[in-house]
């Protein structure tokens, strides 16, 4: 039986008895993938948050500085960019209806930008961390390291609910970047190469995707922070796009068969 090897870190363990050192057998299917084409992306990018618009990325990094930058697909040259004052840790971000929403880490502040360029336009607050952001078309759908994600009225910007997320009723934690496909939530664990496939109404991942070996080993400076994080989709194309922070690569991958 196929084994899911989360670490103990982003599977949340049930009371009871200890919990073996990997993660229970997964019952969910697990996905490979295959590359259809490999882009330059700027590998002093912390990837937080990426989504696809027109033809184009728009990305959000963390660090010093943080910001939100709009980039060329083909070439990865850096269109246009942002940047946040040194208090803020940039996180996830999505576009909707004309507007590029962007979180921060631990301020409580998100930040709410003109798509076409990148103007800024409002700001507003939230309780708890920010990680990553997507929305289904009706609300925005945060998550914030814990094993919920958290839907809000992207109107008002007020709380509407959460769902908790698990893996053969497990909890799952760390739920980092987001990206809304075809009526899931898609989201990268942190510090692992799986994105987890979760149907927003009950909390259930219902698919794995297993990523280990996109990028080459020896483009790996950091294996703690340098780690899979960016997913964007191309709905009229159905391409899917995946980085990592501090990546030299984004990748176009196609999903294969469930092992």
């Amino acid at each position: 039986m196929l084994l899911l090897a989360l670490p103990a870190s982003a599977a949340a363990q049930s009371p009871g008895p200890a919990a073996p050192s990997s993660a229970p057998a997964a019952r969910a299917p697990v996905f490979g993938y295959e590359v259809v084409r490999t882009f330059p992306h700027d590998p002093t990018a912390f990837t937080q948050g990426l989504v696809f618009r027109d033809g184009e990325l728009i990305e959000s990094t963390g660090r010093a500085p943080s910001g939100v930058r709009r980039v060329r697909l083909e070439d990865g040259v850096v269109l246009q960019k942002r940047d946040l004052d040194a208090e803020y840790f940039g996180e996830g971000l999505t576009e909707i209806d004309g507007r590029v929403i962007s979180l921060t880490w631990t301020n409580g502040v998100a930040f709410v930008w003109k798509a076409d360029d990148l103007t800024p336009t409002e700001r507003f607050s939230y309780a708890g961390e920010g990680w990553g952001l997507t929305h289904d078309g009706m609300r925005l759908i945060l998550s914030d390291g814990s094993p919920n994600l958290r839907f809000f009225d992207p109107a008002t910007m007020a709380e509407t609910g959460r769902v908790a997320v698990t893996l053969n009723g497990r909890p799952v934690r760390q739920l980092n970047e987001l990206e809304w496909i075809d009526g899931e939530v898609w989201a990268n664990v942190w510090q692992t190469d799986y994105i987890v496939r979760i149907d927003p109404a009950s909390g259930h991942v219902v698919g794995v995707i297993d990523l280990k070996g996109l990028l080459r080993a020896d483009q790996v400076k950091d294996p703690a922070d340098d780690v899979l994080n960016g997913i964007a989709w191309d709905e009229k194309t159905r391409r899917l796009f995946v980085t990592g922070k501090n990546w030299p690569s984004l990748f176009e991958i196609r999903l294969t068969e469930p092992r």
